[in-house]
């Protein structure tokens, strides 16, 4: 492949290791596994998975540099002249999810994908982003979340953070639900519109994810909770699965492409609950986490916006 391919994929691979080295700071307790792994069509990966540890029940962070010589059907659908096309794609794609109910679950990816033809490119483009999924919201922590997110994009137009913000707010919905995945944060997909730009904005996001969460986790690590909690917290879980079997194109395209399945699969939390018809007490703190569950300006009236 090109220089540029190689470029972004060591980067990805460094990543990786940053993030891992980051969290298992954080967490203080346990350490990442490394599950290497090849695919039969083409690349391979690693998969990184850090379980029961002092913050974190369970954490995963891969990487992959996957190709094939038939685009899967979640892909070729969106971009027919692709068809016939080989692929290539290298990402960085990670869940987190803590034990403590008042640490929000959180997801980021970063990713490139190369679309070619009689060994030239005929496609390229770059996408990503990240979200954040609390249980018990807490307004500083969103306003945090959504202030990084805003200053990793103003180096890129002033635009870009309000159209990335409504786009994964309107990804990350769960329509079956009527309610959005969490209080969103960046998502993009098919950018395209300069090489050397896209990337900066891609390394923007991907160096960025560890300055939106940490200081989250830092502040909410230690509050005590009991089992109304934790159970609310495994009931919200349950949104989580259904989102990413059900909505994820990301999961899709994995599986439609032959891709490996536990890899694929380590976005699901270990522990999950579901209950048929269940509403939390009107006025509790369960309650109050409706509210968060549908897009708004959350930077309205707050300095740059």
């Amino acid at each position: 492949m090109s220089p540029d391919f190689d470029s972004v994929r060591d980067y990805l691979v460094a990543l990786q290791e940053r993030i891992c080295g980051a969290i298992e700071g954080a967490d203080g307790g346990a350490r990442f596994a490394s599950d290497r792994w090849t695919r039969e069509e083409g690349g391979g990966g690693c998969t990184r998975i850090l379980r029961d540890g002092g913050v974190f029940e369970q954490a995963g962070v891969g990487f992959s540099d996957v190709s094939g010589t038939t685009l899967p059907p979640s892909a070729s659908a969106a971009r027919p002249e692709l068809a016939g096309a080989s692929w290539r794609a290298v990402g960085v794609s990670l869940v987190l999810h803590p034990r403590n109910p008042h640490v929000p679950t959180t997801h980021a990816n970063v990713r490139h994908f190369r679309a070619m033809r009689d060994g030239q490119t005929v496609a390229w483009w770059f996408g990503g982003g990240f979200d954040l999924t609390p249980f018990y919201p807490v307004d500083d922590d969103v306003l945090h979340w959504h202030r990084t997110a805003r200053a990793l994009c103003q180096p890129f137009g002033a635009e870009r953070y309000a159209a990335h913000k409504r786009w994964c707010d309107e990804y990350f919905v769960l329509r079956h639900r009527n309610e959005t995945r969490g209080i969103g944060g960046l998502f993009f997909d098919d950018l395209h519109t300069g090489f050397d730009d896209d990337f900066a904005y891609l390394r923007a996001v991907g160096d960025g994810f560890l300055d939106a969460y940490l200081p989250i986790v830092a502040r909410r690590k230690d509050i005590a909770y009991g089992d109304r909690e934790r159970q609310f917290q495994l009931y919200r879980r349950g949104r989580y699965v259904e989102f990413n079997l059900v909505h994820d194109r990301g999961t899709l395209f994995g599986l439609q492409s032959g891709g490996r399945t536990e890899s694929i699969l380590m976005s699901l939390p270990p522990l999950v609950r579901w209950e048929y018809g269940y509403q939390p007490p009107a006025g509790s703190a369960e309650a109050r986490l409706q509210d968060y569950l549908r897009p708004r300006d959350w930077l309205a009236g707050t300095p740059g916006a």
